[in-house]
């Protein structure tokens, strides 16, 4: 089913995984007709991280609002929705409950389904609502809680090429930016200091490069940007405006060039399995980092693939990549029970080893 009557599939997003509250309304024609998004940074950012119970107070302070915006833009009624779709993990377990909760009473008062969506594949098939992509491709999915490759081969069908051993990338970007008092979340300020810093200054090490395989690590990389900054304090007292671009831009710089080596790697593995055509994907929070984006850019340009990159809006998390997933659920019949229980681990490819930042507890 991908149309009722002579109009595409409509349905109702909700997102609340994590620190941001969102709702949107998106159709099986790939329109966004509604994405608001609120943002739970302020409350977060003294304790330079998401504290699991503020961020789920906020989800129920904000979930409502946020939900009659998104109906009120989108111009529906929730009796001209076709599915009702919420995030079902993984994530912090109390703002996952909050979102499952409103989309259940929301689909058994208006009489439609529920669509349990995994956070992690509502990130995967993000291009899809994007660029229409065809199945298989290649997926890069980097984020503060989790960072992986995969092969996409369709709608609940993956296939776990690498995850991070340790940190995942967004993680070392917040550790490193509260090293240097930049705050939270660390991605945003990192890139924009390291615009200004000298990549080259600090030698630090660009871990698991050449390595076999497409694991991921930073932990290494954040203890020895750790070992640099006291380094310099003692040295030469508080870290000047430079020292702190720097270090960001040797930071980033070290990361980046660390996971363009994995994901050489996993290109290579994809053509063994796709010999021609696919595309390299990558979604999730730090997918919105324009440095990453450019080093991800000219690898797929030197070894032949097509690179698909949502935009930055979409990177972050939102309701539209919820409400996406369950059109592609919907079309395939895949709806789901009241009784459906929120999973705060739930890996993309159960077949895959355990592993702490793959959704699933190592």
């Amino acid at each position: 089913m991908t149309t009722v009557g002579e109009r595409p599939l409509r349905v109702l997003g909700i997102e609340t995984s994590c620190d941001e509250t969102a709702a949107a309304v998106v159709t099986g024609d790939r329109q966004i007709h509604a994405d608001c998004v609120r943002s739970q940074r302020e409350q977060h950012q003294a304790f330079g991280g998401v504290v699991p119970e503020v961020a789920a107070r906020a989800h129920l302070q904000y979930l409502d609002s946020l939900i009659s915006q998104a109906m009120t833009d989108a111009g529906v009624a929730f009796a001209d929705l076709d599915g009702v779709a919420a995030a079902a993990g993984p994530g912090l377990i109390g703002g996952v409950i909050v979102g499952m909760m409103t989309a259940k009473a929301i689909a058994l008062a208006a009489g439609k389904p529920f669509l349990a969506v995994n956070h992690l594949e509502a990130h995967a098939l993000t291009a899809r609502l994007t660029d229409d992509l065809p199945f298989p491709y290649l997926l890069l999915l980097a984020s503060g809680g989790h960072c992986q490759l995969l092969v996409v081969a369709g709608v609940g069908s993956y296939r776990r090429l690498g995850t991070t051993i340790d940190d995942a990338l967004g993680e070392a970007f917040d550790k490193v930016a509260r090293m240097l008092g930049l705050g939270y979340p660390g991605g945003p300020p990192v890139e924009a200091c390291a615009r200004n810093g000298d990549p080259r200054r600090f030698p630090l090490p660009r871990p698991m490069k050449g390595r076999p395989g497409c694991d991921f690590s930073f932990s290494g990389l954040k203890t020895a940007v750790k070992q640099l900054v006291d380094g310099l304090k003692r040295a030469d007292g508080p870290l000047s405006e430079q020292d702190i671009a720097d270090v960001c831009a040797s930071f980033q710089a070290a990361a980046g060039e660390a996971v363009a080596d994995r994901a050489a790697h996993a290109i290579a593995a994809f053509r063994h399995i796709v010999p021609a055509g696919g595309a390299l994907v990558i979604a999730g929070g730090v997918a919105a980092n324009k440095d990453l984006r450019a080093r991800l850019a000219r690898l797929a340009e030197e070894t032949d693939i097509r690179m698909v990159a949502p935009p930055l809006r979409l990177c972050t998390d939102n309701g539209a990549m919820i409400a996406w997933a369950g059109i592609e659920r919907l079309r395939l019949g895949l709806t789901d029970a009241l009784d459906f229980r929120p999973r705060p681990r739930w890996p993309l490819d159960p077949e895959a080893p355990p592993a702490a930042f793959a959704g699933v507890k190592a």
